[in-house]
């Protein structure tokens, strides 16, 4: 019998109908008015219900049925809707990759199908802000898929990196190493800290080198070339299309990524199956009915599995538990799960879990399954909703015990039905919200006068990447070297694949459509991040607590970085006004100081005595610029506001 649906699914659907259906609610009530050729008639036929006062066009509905506005306000929940579809449709991929991966293992399809998977929604942003419209429209809108692309690879190496230390720091011993699941220093800059394996410093040095691409196609800004620039961008494209093949290949071929994310999903599901055994079997309830675990109940259970009564269980009892558990159908590996169980709970390293031990692991794994299931908050059942949600996929684990006889029950067809259908949904969300979304925050960037790469740097990679910020920090809460390791490699591997897959998207679309690469402040923080937080993660294992607050530092350090080399050294400041449906370009004159960033916006220029308050509204903007509009387009006029040239193409 297939599981019932998840709210989180219900939500996701009720969105989407809602946003399908508000157009059609809305049906005779246009945003703007048709327009009225001149400057009288018109006004009886037009039914303004939603109007921006100063803009002479309206917005264009995506697909011919999305809504669409040009408010701020409406805009802003348009991004958060598409955001959140978005979220959904990376949420449906990473859990069908998961359980693909499960059915599978590790191989061919989990080291070359499933990490494009992962980074599939930011490559789809980032291939539809620069498919629609002209190659002017393009020019402008591409911006958004930079800010995306450098946003996602900042957020991932700064604020999640640093997260993940946060929440996962021990104790640091005399060797500076973490030492497991023991934190009683609190927040020491020194004293406590994280540790990984080397093997995750592999991972760093991939994602250091997988930059390459972004020096090659800096080569003519840097040596100030005027020629080869096409050339670059085609090498550049070659280069990260050559990258992305050499690190599928490597988890191909070297798995230890995939294997190291299946040990976590085993231990995960051995949670699970003695969660609800001991909900059921215990000599009481796990939980009150407050939500609070009842130690008492786990002290109980402790002493049920003691059978030899001397305060500790060693190997032999646990491994009688987990069969007392696989004769109800939930294991078929009672080895593998016991030494699971063993070194997760066995703090001590003494070969035995003591009762202490056996009640801190306990109420960790409670307040895990907790953080798991639906909003994080208790409910009775929330123990069902945990177990349900990892019972389909465990019987489809690859058995590494080549010892270990007997099949695991389970509907295999099922699960693999499931995770088609995940995946395809997810990919078809991804493909049906990321036009509207690019749109949406286009619109909102011309409704708020923000520039476009601010806010795809900041809100875009949320929508993209939060579930698997939310799966790391659970990972690193474990606070233990192993997990911790498999959640730098998720990052470190996402990185890898903003700076292969999506980049050899986003260069295709320059060589193809003949745009201009202009993104050098970008490319710069980009290469900076990469660079620093790969090299000082790739020879060294230990990480103490104050590391995490140079990583934060880099986000808000990225963002002033752009902000003066675009608008103080004027590196591609053009760019960023190229939206407005009259085109402006900054041009300084000789003697005119750097203009302002948001000194060509309409709510900065309304403020100008030479600058009328329509003047980006098409023929009544052109005329207030003392240009010509007359039909035609392709009049231009030049003013001056507050010591600066403006060329202005109507």
């Amino acid at each position: 019998m297939a599981p019932p649906l998840s709210p989180a699914i219900l939500l996701a659907v009720t969105l989407l109908v809602v946003v399908v259906v508000a157009p059609l609610l809305a049906h005779g009530r246009p945003l703007i008015s048709d327009g009225g050729g001149g400057g009288g008639g018109g006004g009886g036929n037009a039914t303004t219900v939603l109007r921006l006062p100063s803009e002479g066009m309206g917005c264009e509905m995506s697909y011919g049925f999305l809504p669409c506005t040009t408010t701020a306000g409406g805009n802003l929940f348009l991004v958060l809707a598409y955001g959140f579809l978005m979220f959904k449709s990376a949420t449906y991929l990473s859990s069908g990759s998961e359980l693909l991966l499960e059915i599978l293992g590790p191989g061919i399809v989990g080291g070359l199908f499933l990490p494009i998977l992962g980074a599939l929604p930011d490559a789809l942003l980032i291939l539809v802000s620069g498919l629609s419209g002209t190659k002017e429209v393009a020019q402008s809108q591409v911006l958004i898929g930079m800010g995306l692309l450098a946003g996602s690879t900042v957020m991932l190496l700064t604020l999640l990196w640093g997260s993940c230390v946060i929440v996962g720091k021990c104790d640091l011993s005399e060797e500076s190493t973490a030492i497991d699941t023991r934190d009683t220093k609190g927040f020491s800059l020194f004293g406590s800290g994280v540790s990984t394996d080397k093997q995750t410093s592999y991972a760093a040095r991939i994602m250091a080198i997988s930059v390459l691409p972004f020096i090659i196609v800096q080569i003519p800004k840097v040596f100030k070339l005027q020629s080869g620039l096409r050339i670059t961008v085609l090498l550049g494209l070659i280069v990260a299309a050559l990258l992305l093949l050499s690190y599928c290949l490597y988890q191909v071929f070297q798995p230890w990524i995939q294997r190291r994310r299946l040990e976590y999903t085993r231990l995960k599901h051995v949670m699970s199956g003695v969660l609800k055994h001991a909900q059921m079997h215990a000599f009481g309830r796990l939980l009150d009915d407050d939500g609070r675990p009842n130690v008492s109940v786990i002290e109980k259970l402790f002493h049920k599995i003691d059978r030899d009564n001397d305060g500790r269980l060693d190997r032999g009892e646990l491994q009688a538990f987990i069969v007392g558990i696989n004769f109800e159908g939930i294991y078929s590996n009672s080895n593998l799960a016991a030494d699971q169980i063993m070194a997760d709970f066995d703090t001590s390293r003494n070969n035995c879990i003591e009762k202490g031990e056996f009640v801190n692991a306990m109420l960790r794994w409670l307040n895990e399954a907790k953080r798991s299931v639906a909003s994080g908050t208790y409910s009775k059942k929330f123990l069902n909703d945990f177990h349900e949600r990892t019972r389909d996929e465990q019987s489809l684990l690859p058995d590494n015990d080549e010892e270990e006889e007997g099949e695991a029950d389970g509907n295999p067809t099922w699960t693999c039905i499931k995770a088609i259908l995940l995946l395809l949904l997810g990919t078809a969300m991804a493909a049906a919200f990321a036009d509207p979304l690019v749109d949406a925050v286009h619109n909102f960037s011309n409704a708020t006068h923000i520039p476009s790469f601010f806010i795809s740097f900041i809100a875009m990679p949320l929508a993209t990447n939060s579930s698997e910020a939310v799966s790391a920090i659970i990972f690193a809460s474990r606070k233990k070297q192993r997990t911790l390791s498999l959640t730098f490699s998720e990052v470190y591997g996402g990185v890898t694949m903003n700076n292969t897959l999506c980049l050899a998207v986003f260069l295709s679309l320059v060589y193809l459509r003949g745009l201009t690469w202009d993104f050098s402040s970008e490319v710069l923080i980009i290469l900076l991040v990469c660079i620093i937080m790969g090299l000082f993660t790739s020879f060294r294992t230990n990480f103490p607590l104050w590391t995490c607050f140079v990583a934060f530092l880099f986000y808000p350090l990225s963002l002033i970085m752009v902000y003066i080399l675009d608008y103080k050294f004027g590196w591609h400041a053009g760019s960023r006004f190229a939206a407005s449906p009259c085109l402006i370009s900054p041009r300084q004159t000789a003697h005119s100081s750097p203009s302002p960033p948001f000194l060509f916006s309409y709510a900065y220029a309304a403020k100008s005595a030479t600058w009328s308050s329509s003047a980006t509204g098409g023929a009544d903007g052109c005329a207030a610029l003392g240009g010509r509009s007359g039909g035609g387009g392709g009049a231009t006029t030049t003013t001056t506001v507050l010591g600066a040239t403006a060329v202005v193409g109507c």
